[in-house]
């Protein structure tokens, strides 16, 4: 079997379970309550659609509380490789980077982190978009939420 490739254009982790099957039947149930408040606006009808609601956005919820998690672990795992990788000088500004900035650098090989971190430091690279762009040996991350 071929092993995948990941690459700028193609790293958006996608699970199929949770965005094509979970997150519609959670948003269609919340579509076909609040019909059936339109059609007959009872109070268990708005009960039944608060409840929706509230199914809808736990399915959120613990999307987003799994992204954070990971972007800690990530903040962390990279300051640690920063720490191995970047030259004295400019390891005591590793702080300085943001958590958006260490998550885009992860994809960077060891031979060009130090002149990324250094351009991202200076201003030159602001976003993670551009960081990303900028990585010319993508390093593969398929241990994600």
């Amino acid at each position: 079997m071929a092993e995948q490739v990941q690459s700028y254009k193609k790293h958006a982790r996608w699970l199929p379970g949770y965005h094509f099957f979970v997150m519609p039947v959670l948003l269609a149930n919340l579509l076909n309550s609040i019909r059936h408040v339109w059609l007959w606006p009872t109070r268990g009808m708005v009960f039944q659609m608060i409840v929706a609601l509230a199914l809808l956005l736990l399915g959120f919820l613990a999307r987003v509380m799994a992204l954070t998690v990971q972007d800690r672990v990530i903040r962390l795992e990279m300051r640690l490789r920063l720490r191995g990788l970047l030259p004295p000088d400019m390891q005591s500004r590793i702080n300085e980077l943001t958590h958006r900035q260490l998550v885009a650098l992860r994809f960077a090989s060891d031979e060009e982190m130090p002149q990324l971190c250094r351009d991202v430091l200076e201003g030159k690279l602001a976003t993670s978009k551009e960081i990303k762009e900028r990585v010319k040996s993508w390093q593969s991350d398929w241990l994600r939420a």
